[in-house]
């Protein structure tokens, strides 16, 4: 069974996307992340993924408080990622109580800092974010494109002890994620590391189809807009439960 991450973006302290309610229950979706936090939860999250856009520019974090109050507010592992390529910021996030980060760009310009991450927090603790276009992976938030394909550079990760990739991949538009199976398999099955998928996913039919990638490797997935939009048939039930609550959950602990 897939593990499903679902997405918080993070800017400027809100969160970019809001759940669509159904009409009445406006007030319980905030754009205060703890809170959508401590909603997806309720809702029987495994896991979260954190996404800090504010720090895709500028490669530092930048919402500390705010990450940090989600780990208190719930109780299931979270990871991060959002153009992490300090060191010591990474450690910091880890010692927070964060599970695992996820870098990119770094990892491309920086291969020393992989493997010495690995090497002192363990594998587990870092996942590689793969965003490929065209055939090619790309980085510094979409703005560089390198001419190593994924695969390829999976390897190279690979041999520096790293365990898991986030792949995303990127549409013709050059901007929208896309859900490509046939890429994924190909990745999973040529490397030999766990994937998880990110973007592209629309609803349950997207979801299932990744299942049958499980057998390859491929055994997680982030998903935000389409969890956000209600586009899976048991949300229809949560959103009319939610309606009459006052409270979003047995696990607040805010």
């Amino acid at each position: 069974m897939l593990l499903i991450f679902p997405s918080i973006e993070i800017r400027r302290g809100d969160c970019v996307q809001l759940v669509h309610g159904e009409q009445g229950s406006e007030n319980l979706y905030s754009i205060d992340p703890v809170k959508m936090a401590v909603l997806w939860r309720g809702e029987n999250a495994k896991t979260l993924h954190i996404s800090d856009v504010d720090g895709v520019k500028t490669g530092r974090v930048h919402n500390w408080d705010i990450i940090e109050k989600i780990v208190k507010a719930v109780d299931i592992p979270i990871q991060v990622g959002g153009g992490l390529r300090n060191y010591d910021d990474i450690k910091a996030l880890l010692e927070k109580g964060i599970y695992r980060i996820v870098i990119g760009t770094i990892a491309v310009h920086d291969q020393e800092l992989v493997e010495k991450l690995i090497q002192d927090f363990g594998a587990r603790k870092i996942a590689i974010s793969v965003e490929a276009f065209g055939g090619k992976i790309r980085t510094d938030g979409g703005a560089q494109v390198h001419d190593i394909s994924p695969l390829t550079f999976t390897l190279r990760m690979k041999k520096l002890g790293v365990s898991r990739i986030v792949y995303s991949e990127i549409g013709p538009d050059g901007k929208t994620k896309v859900s490509n199976p046939v890429s994924l398999r190909e990745l999973a099955k040529g490397s030999g590391v766990r994937i998880t998928a990110q973007g592209g996913i629309n609803g349950y039919q997207d979801l299932i189809h990744l299942q049958e990638l499980e057998k390859f490797g491929v055994d997680s997935v982030i998903v935000g807009k389409a969890l956000y939009e209600n586009k899976f048939p048991c949300q229809q039930l949560w959103r009319l439960n939610e309606k009459e609550l006052t409270d979003l959950g047995p696990t607040r602990r805010i």
